[in-house]
């Protein structure tokens, strides 16, 4: 980055700070004329002096990251200024799991449906009169184990096997409670 004061404009930081902007300003190349909110924020909640000794203990290709970093929790600390950055980290968590919750109760109904769309009832028996059947009786139905790959739309080919005349003996591994309720515990809202 250039610096500004080669253009006879002090850097965003020296006009606030009302002082004469050298050619060596370490804020210069940070702190452009064009952005003076930027380091009026940076300089509320940190101090510029606190500034200058962060960005001399840096080394210089450190330094840009740094004042992006001061400016981003600067902007979230004046916005809030309790819990700053951490406030919006802790929303976009709690969203988060929110939208999985959504995301494995929708998965836990495909599958239901799916499991649903099979028909349950086996074909009739043929008569007993014919002798020469050329087709053979398949076996019953809960024998054979059931493909859900491309009904549900497992590109990667995986197999699900359940009898569908028998309920799940066991928990779903995406339903959180034990007694299988989707809507225990608040509704799938994401609770911390």
């Amino acid at each position: 980055m250039a610096s500004s004061s080669s253009y006879n404009s002090p850097c965003a930081a020296c006009k606030f700070l009302r002082r004469k902007c050298m050619p060596g300003c370490i804020f210069a190349p940070y702190f452009p004329p064009e952005e003076p909110q930027k380091f009026a924020n940076v300089h509320k909640i940190f101090g510029a002096s606190n500034v200058t000794k962060l960005l001399n203990e840096l080394l210089p290709h450190q330094r840009e990251d740094a004042v992006n970093s001061l400016a981003y929790e600067a902007e979230a600390r004046i916005r809030d200024p309790v819990y700053g950055c951490v406030g919006a980290i802790s929303f976009l968590q709690r969203q988060v799991q929110r939208l999985q919750k959504e995301l494995d109760s929708a998965n836990a109904d495909l599958i239901r449906f799916a499991c649903n769309d099979i028909p349950t009832s086996l074909p009739p028996p043929p008569p007993h009169g014919i002798v020469n059947n050329p087709v053979q009786p398949m076996p019953p139905r809960a024998a054979r184990p059931v493909e859900f790959s491309r009904r549900i739309g497992n590109e990667a080919g995986g197999t699900f096997y359940q009898t569908p005349s028998f309920p799940l003996s066991y928990p779903l591994p995406w339903n959180d409670n034990p007694s299988g309720d989707m809507n225990e515990g608040g509704g799938g809202e994401g609770h911390m």
